[in-house]
Protein backbone atom coordinates (compact mmCIF):
# COMPACT_ATOMS: atom_id res chain seq x y z
CA UNK A 1 0.00 0.00 0.00
CA UNK A 2 1.24 3.60 -0.96
CA UNK A 3 0.46 6.78 0.94
CA UNK A 4 1.17 8.54 -2.61
CA UNK A 5 3.06 7.72 -5.46
CA UNK A 6 4.34 10.85 -5.84
CA UNK A 7 8.00 11.60 -2.80
CA UNK A 8 7.16 13.64 -0.19
CA UNK A 9 8.50 17.80 -0.98
CA UNK A 10 11.10 19.39 0.60
CA UNK A 11 8.44 22.08 2.33
CA UNK A 12 6.80 19.16 4.08
CA UNK A 13 10.24 17.17 4.82
CA UNK A 14 11.35 20.60 6.46
CA UNK A 15 8.43 20.82 8.55
CA UNK A 16 8.55 17.49 9.66
CA UNK A 17 11.87 17.34 11.11
CA UNK A 18 11.64 20.66 12.48
CA UNK A 19 9.78 19.14 15.00
CA UNK A 20 13.11 16.70 16.14
CA UNK A 21 15.60 18.31 18.62
CA UNK A 22 18.81 16.50 17.41
CA UNK A 23 21.14 17.19 20.87
CA UNK A 24 18.77 14.28 22.15
CA UNK A 25 17.84 12.35 18.78
CA UNK A 26 19.53 9.00 19.75
CA UNK A 27 16.65 6.22 18.29
CA UNK A 28 14.54 7.11 15.66
CA UNK A 29 12.16 5.23 13.64
CA UNK A 30 10.67 5.84 9.98
CA UNK A 31 7.66 3.64 9.10
CA UNK A 32 6.52 3.81 5.72
CA UNK A 33 10.01 4.96 4.13
CA UNK A 34 8.88 4.50 0.26
CA UNK A 35 11.93 6.09 -2.00
CA UNK A 36 13.77 7.08 0.70
CA UNK A 37 13.06 10.74 0.75
CA UNK A 38 12.96 11.40 4.81
CA UNK A 39 14.86 8.95 5.63
CA UNK A 40 17.91 10.44 3.90
CA UNK A 41 17.73 13.97 5.58
CA UNK A 42 17.36 12.25 8.81
CA UNK A 43 20.23 10.80 8.05
CA UNK A 44 21.70 13.89 6.89
CA UNK A 45 20.94 15.15 10.37
CA UNK A 46 20.95 12.64 12.59
CA UNK A 47 24.31 12.69 15.05
CA UNK A 48 26.76 9.60 14.43
CA UNK A 49 25.73 7.96 17.76
CA UNK A 50 21.93 8.29 16.71
CA UNK A 51 20.16 5.06 14.92
CA UNK A 52 17.58 4.93 12.39
CA UNK A 53 15.25 2.16 11.71
CA UNK A 54 12.78 2.17 8.75
CA UNK A 55 9.62 -0.57 7.88
CA UNK A 56 8.98 -0.91 4.85
CA UNK A 57 6.61 -3.54 3.48
CA UNK A 58 6.79 -3.12 0.02
CA UNK A 59 10.42 -5.24 -1.30
CA UNK A 60 10.77 -3.17 -4.07
CA UNK A 61 11.04 -0.36 -2.07
CA UNK A 62 13.30 -2.62 0.68
CA UNK A 63 15.59 -3.57 -2.08
CA UNK A 64 15.83 0.16 -2.95
CA UNK A 65 16.54 2.00 0.52
CA UNK A 66 19.83 -0.59 0.70
CA UNK A 67 21.15 -0.09 -2.17
CA UNK A 68 20.48 3.81 -2.64
CA UNK A 69 21.15 4.24 1.24
CA UNK A 70 24.40 2.79 2.57
CA UNK A 71 25.11 4.54 6.27
CA UNK A 72 25.59 2.20 9.13
CA UNK A 73 23.18 3.57 11.74
CA UNK A 74 20.52 2.17 9.30
CA UNK A 75 18.70 -0.32 9.81
CA UNK A 76 16.17 -1.16 6.82
CA UNK A 77 13.47 -3.64 8.15
CA UNK A 78 11.22 -5.36 5.52
CA UNK A 79 8.30 -5.92 7.98
CA UNK A 80 5.46 -3.64 9.41
CA UNK A 81 5.30 -1.32 11.88
CA UNK A 82 3.53 -3.31 14.33
CA UNK A 83 7.12 -5.12 14.53
CA UNK A 84 9.02 -1.91 15.62
CA UNK A 85 8.62 -2.41 19.50
CA UNK A 86 9.82 -6.14 18.75
CA UNK A 87 12.60 -5.34 16.75
CA UNK A 88 14.38 -2.57 18.35
CA UNK A 89 14.22 -4.39 21.69
CA UNK A 90 16.09 -7.50 19.79
CA UNK A 91 18.73 -4.55 19.36
CA UNK A 92 18.80 -3.09 22.57
CA UNK A 93 16.98 -0.12 21.68
CA UNK A 94 13.83 -0.32 23.95
CA UNK A 95 12.33 3.24 23.36
CA UNK A 96 12.51 5.58 20.20
CA UNK A 97 12.66 9.37 21.01
CA UNK A 98 11.02 10.27 17.73
CA UNK A 99 8.74 7.93 15.11
CA UNK A 100 8.12 9.37 11.69
CA UNK A 101 4.71 7.98 9.82
CA UNK A 102 3.82 8.38 6.25
CA UNK A 103 1.81 4.93 6.18
CA UNK A 104 -1.84 5.63 4.93
CA UNK A 105 -3.54 4.90 8.37
CA UNK A 106 -7.14 5.66 6.48
CA UNK A 107 -6.53 2.19 4.36
CA UNK A 108 -5.18 -0.32 6.96
CA UNK A 109 -7.60 -2.14 8.63
CA UNK A 110 -8.76 -0.79 12.04
CA UNK A 111 -7.37 -3.53 14.29
CA UNK A 112 -3.66 -3.16 12.57
CA UNK A 113 -3.86 0.39 12.74
CA UNK A 114 -5.11 0.36 16.34
CA UNK A 115 -1.88 -1.70 17.01
CA UNK A 116 0.35 0.17 15.41
CA UNK A 117 -0.88 3.16 16.99
CA UNK A 118 -0.88 1.62 20.80
CA UNK A 119 2.32 -0.24 20.00
CA UNK A 120 3.81 3.19 18.96
CA UNK A 121 3.02 5.27 22.37
CA UNK A 122 4.97 2.51 24.22
CA UNK A 123 7.68 2.15 22.07
CA UNK A 124 8.37 6.06 22.61
CA UNK A 125 10.07 7.66 25.45
CA UNK A 126 7.95 9.55 27.62
CA UNK A 127 9.34 13.40 26.11
CA UNK A 128 9.49 11.44 22.49
CA UNK A 129 7.09 12.42 19.39
CA UNK A 130 5.55 10.85 17.02
CA UNK A 131 5.13 12.62 13.59
CA UNK A 132 2.75 11.99 11.22
CA UNK A 133 2.13 13.37 7.86
CA UNK A 134 -1.49 12.37 5.93
CA UNK A 135 -3.21 13.38 2.86
CA UNK A 136 -6.27 13.33 5.00
CA UNK A 137 -7.40 14.00 8.72
CA UNK A 138 -9.12 10.75 9.05
CA UNK A 139 -6.54 9.60 11.70
CA UNK A 140 -7.21 12.28 14.15
CA UNK A 141 -9.69 11.00 16.29
CA UNK A 142 -7.75 7.37 16.70
CA UNK A 143 -4.33 9.73 17.50
CA UNK A 144 -6.03 11.65 19.76
CA UNK A 145 -7.64 8.46 21.36
CA UNK A 146 -3.98 7.23 22.13
CA UNK A 147 -1.93 9.89 22.64
CA UNK A 148 -1.94 12.58 25.49
CA UNK A 149 -1.51 15.47 23.27
CA UNK A 150 -1.85 16.10 19.56
CA UNK A 151 -1.25 18.93 17.69
CA UNK A 152 -2.00 19.93 14.12
CA UNK A 153 -0.58 21.10 11.15
CA UNK A 154 -0.77 21.78 7.36
CA UNK A 155 1.54 21.79 4.61
CA UNK A 156 0.10 22.85 1.86
CA UNK A 157 3.53 22.75 -0.77
CA UNK A 158 2.86 19.19 -1.28
CA UNK A 159 1.60 16.78 -3.46
CA UNK A 160 -0.96 16.25 -2.57
CA UNK A 161 -0.94 18.78 0.52
CA UNK A 162 -0.37 17.23 3.65
CA UNK A 163 -1.97 17.20 7.04
CA UNK A 164 0.38 17.00 10.54
CA UNK A 165 0.16 15.55 13.35
CA UNK A 166 2.55 15.88 16.30
CA UNK A 167 1.64 13.58 19.07
CA UNK A 168 3.12 13.15 22.50
CA UNK A 169 2.64 10.31 24.61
Amino acid sequence: MLGSVIPSSRFLIRELVAEIDWRRARVLVEYGPGVGNITAELLRRMPPDAVLFVFETNADFVGHLRRSLRDPRLHVVHGSAEEADAVLARHGRPRADYVVSGIPFSTIPPAARESILRRTRGLLHPDGKFLVYQFSGAVLPHLVRTFRHVRKDFEPLNILPARLFYCTP
